[in-house]
């Protein structure tokens, strides 16, 4: 897989819908129902942050579900990345990007939307051939003033904003001719989750997908 291949595959899955939810789940028995709710309420890109020791097991249950199309979050090794694929991830998420993180995921063949926070890290991964890229930690690099900011000198990118994102402000970034989708974690509060309150998780969804 080439960089270019990895980033029109990457652009397809950020434009199923406007909100990638952002997992961190614990426990993979609640896995399906959780991809299911966010699945029915029109969000069907999923990203499960390797933050938990449960994760790999949650990629697993997720990617059985119909209509999900699961990716991994929080690669920092190429491990992490053939851990992933073997899993089932669809795609990889990297907070920040590095060459390993870059050919492991290449050679894996896994679709990579690979981390940046600022103009450098940005052309860098644009000169390796990625044009679809993570804006990441996106509030606390400046926000929207910041993502318009790098927009301008480089339109041909676009980006995925996360950290920070809420329903507050995912419009304003979405409003960006520069971002493709935005990743955030309200659409699956850990409450509700842990309440199997499925039915609050595909209304938040619903109120996503509609941003």
């Amino acid at each position: 897989m080439t960089p270019e291949e990895s980033s029109i595959q990457a652009a397809e899955i950020c434009q199923l819908a406007p909100v990638v939810p952002v997992l961190v789940v614990e426990d993979a028995a609640l896995a399906a129902a959780l991809a299911t709710a966010l699945v029915a309420g029109g969000l069907p890109a999923l990203e499960v942050t390797l933050r938990t020791p449960a994760a790999l097991d949650v990629i697993r249950e997720m990617a059985a579900v119909e209509g999900g199309v699961v990716g991994a979050g929080t690669l920092l090794t190429p491990a992490d990345v053939v851990a992933a694929k073997e899993a089932g991830a669809l795609f990889g998420v990297t907070p920040g990007t590095t060459d390993r993180l870059i050919d492991a995921a290449l050679d894996a063949e896994l679709p990579l939307l690979p981390g940046a926070a600022t103009a450098t890290e940005a052309l860098r991964l644009l000169e390796r051939g990625f044009s679809i890229q993570k804006f990441f930690p996106a509030e606390a690099s400046g926000g929207v003033p910041a993502l318009k900011a790098i927009g301008a000198p480089m339109p041909q990118v676009r980006f995925c904003p996360t950290g920070g994102v809420s329903l507050k402000n995912a419009s304003e970034y979405l409003a960006l001719p520069n971002t493709i989708c935005v990743g955030g974690s309200w659409v699956a509060p850990k409450d509700a989750v842990v309440d199997h309150d499925w039915a609050r998780i595909t209304a938040l969804a619903r109120e996503a997908a509609e941003l």
